[in-house]
């Protein structure tokens, strides 16, 4: 016996090896938008519990499409009576006991009650296409949040691959002007210039490097990563920045008619309309079949048990019509709360419609903004750049001065930095702009 369990003992960490090997949040993780994307959708806590909401109004259309068949119930009773009776033979009482027992079938069918069944699975199906869209809305919400955290972290890796290299430069800088110190060309107080530079520099480089922590964890935050989860994300090989953008009204169009938030305010609609149906229908008389087939014995009788079973068969079947007279107002009320419930929900559409148009001319002139800042930001950092790598040779050749350098130097960082920005302004905004037409986001 022993064994056998060692055995078992050996083959357990091996069966479990592959699914600790398959769990994705095991290990260091380096995502790209898509893996990162997908993973929000399938885990996130806010969509899976809109998941959850979903099956349950699943289940509420199997109950209303239920309630059109028969009910069906059946009941037993076995009963044992104890009780003192009066023995006339030998004078005074003596104990007896009875056993007994009822069995019974009884079914209601409900034929007709104004149409309120059928009306009542029609909202459920409404009701169940309404919570699948809400899925999809906050799918999109997280997209874009998750786009905007990605993005912000590719900005920040940029920005410190420059920054990186502009340190690298500042202390090739320094080296030549300690030489030149230490040969007496260059006074101290052009050397501690090139010193604080330096300084300065390494300062914007952890700056720049802490930013990209803290856009990391908010990344992360968003996907709701572990916090022991080590986690990066992939720089992809290109970003497009120049591309030609749909016209506003084109936009507009495709926005209404692929956004889950306005079919969900179509929807909410024609609930509201197939309530009031529903209301209606308590005006009208409901129609109903019953039937039931019961029996029963007792052992207090001389006949056997399957006589007396027999004997006491009893079948019953019937309809009955209900037919409201008087209500106390009530039917009224709900149709009248009903009708309300229209307009709101027509005010709540108009009012999605016009924030979500709202929402697109928005992402539209953020875009063409962006577009035209990017193109000044582009001009400038070239032409800072070109003038900063002259001013970096006239050093490296011994004509140069020291304001001169460091005034280049600080104009070409605020070029750098504003043409990072706005490069990355420019993706961002035309990734939102196209996901409002109905555009997945990829990069």
């Amino acid at each position: 016996m022993l064994k056998y369990f060692l055995l078992i003992a050996g083959l357990l960490p091996g069966l479990f090896t592959p699914l600790l090997a398959q769990d994705t949040t095991a290990g260091p993780l380096k995502w790209d938008l898509q893996t990162c994307l997908d993973y929000a959708k399938k885990n996130n806590i806010t969509i899976n519990n809109l998941r959850w909401g979903a099956r349950s109004s699943e289940q509420d259309l199997l109950q209303a499409r239920a309630a059109k068949l028969p009910s069906v119930s059946a009941t037993l009773t076995q009963s044992l009576v104890n009780s003192n009776n009066a023995n006339p033979v030998v004078g005074g009482f003596q104990t007896q006991a009875t056993a007994s027992g009822n069995y019974g079938v009884t079914s209601n069918w409900v034929v007709y009650n104004g149409g309120f069944l059928n009306n009542d699975i029609r909202q459920k199906t409404i009701l169940l296409e309404s919570a699948q869209l809400n899925v999809q809305a906050a799918q999109n919400d997280i997209t874009l949040q998750i786009t905007q955290a990605y993005l912000n972290i590719l900005l920040q890796k940029e920005n410190i691959a420059y920054l990186q290299e502009l340190v690298t430069s500042s202390e090739s800088q320094l080296t030549l002007g300690k030489q030149r110190f230490d040969a007496g060309s260059l006074s101290r107080k052009d050397y501690l210039q090139l010193e604080a530079t330096l300084a300065n520099d390494k300062y914007n480089l952890t700056t720049a490097i802490n930013a990209h922590r803290t856009d990391l964890v908010n990344l992360k935050q968003i996907l709701q990563l572990p916090s022991s989860v080590t986690f990066d994300v992939i720089q992809p090989d290109t970003l497009v920045t120049n591309q030609v953008v749909t016209s506003l009204p084109e936009a507009e169009n495709a926005a209404v008619n692929s956004r889950p938030e306005v079919k969900v305010g179509e929807l909410n609609v024609k609930s509201a309309e197939v309530g009031l149906e529903k209301s209606r229908a308590g005006r009208l008389p409901v129609i109903s079949l019953g039937a039931g087939l019961s029996s029963g014995y007792s052992d207090n009788n001389d006949l056997k048990y399957f006589n007396q079973v027999n004997n006491n068969f009893y079948q019953r079947i019937g309809a009955t019509v209900s037919i409201p007279i008087f209500a106390n107002r009530v039917n009224k009320s709900n149709i009248e709360r009903s009708k309300i419930q229209i307009e709101q929900a027509k005010l709540s559409l108009q009012g999605t419609k016009t924030t979500l148009d709202q929402a697109v001319e928005q992402a539209y002139i953020a875009v063409l903004n962006s577009q035209a800042q990017l193109e000044a930001a582009e001009s400038s950092w070239k032409t800072n750049q070109e003038s900063f790598h002259i001013t970096n040779e006239q050093m490296r050749l011994g004509a140069f001065n020291t304001i001169d350098l460091l005034t280049q130097k600080n104009l070409y960082v605020q070029a750098l930095q504003a043409y990072v920005q706005a490069k990355y302004n420019t993706i961002l905004n035309k990734k939102i702009y196209e996901f409002y037409t109905g555009v997945p986001v990829t990069l």
